[in-house]
């Protein structure tokens, strides 16, 4: 004897706006759902996520990420450096020490989230490979996919246009 379970109505896909897609990436996570991961490792970006399904091949990150780091790092240390030299009488070989090992650190840390954030704008915005979102799920939660792939256009943004 078998059950029919009524399956619920498709559930539209949205694109999250400019600021969730952008904290998700820094976080590591997909910018449409915010459950599965941007990176299998250190810098290379998944294909798709594995939660919902949103191709994320076609991201053009690119030297954006490395400059902002370098811009953000270059700020931390250089007034750190001017603070404590202004201030205490730091010896020559703790200074090359520390600053550089300081620097590399930062630039670490951070390259990683915030190249997943640039990727996290262009999703908001519809850049590149983010013209279509993943197809819409059903409220089931047994991972399948239902309907067709419903491409949005890049808003009122400036210069992007619809793809």
């Amino acid at each position: 004897m078998t059950t029919d379970i009524p399956q619920p109505a498709l559930v539209p896909q949205e694109r999250a706006t400019l600021l969730p897609a952008m904290g998700r990436g820094f976080l590591n996570r997909c910018p449409h759902c915010g459950k599965g991961h941007v990176f299998g490792r250190y810098l290379k970006v998944r294909p798709a996520c594995e939660a919902c399904g949103l191709e994320m091949e076609g991201h053009r990150a690119d030297d954006l990420p490395p400059y902002l780091v370098i811009f953000i790092v270059g700020h931390i240390v250089g007034y750190l450096v001017w603070e404590s030299e202004i201030r205490y009488d730091v010896p020559l070989w703790a200074s090359l020490t520390v600053w550089p090992l300081l620097t590399l650190v930062l630039a670490l840390g951070l390259l990683q989230p915030v190249k997943g954030a640039v990727i996290g704008l262009q999703y908001a915005f519809g850049m590149h490979g983010f013209s279509k979102l993943p197809p819409a799920q059903t409220g089931t939660g047994m991972g399948e996919r239902r309907g067709s792939e419903s491409g949005t256009s890049a808003g009122n943004a400036p210069g992007l246009g619809s793809a």
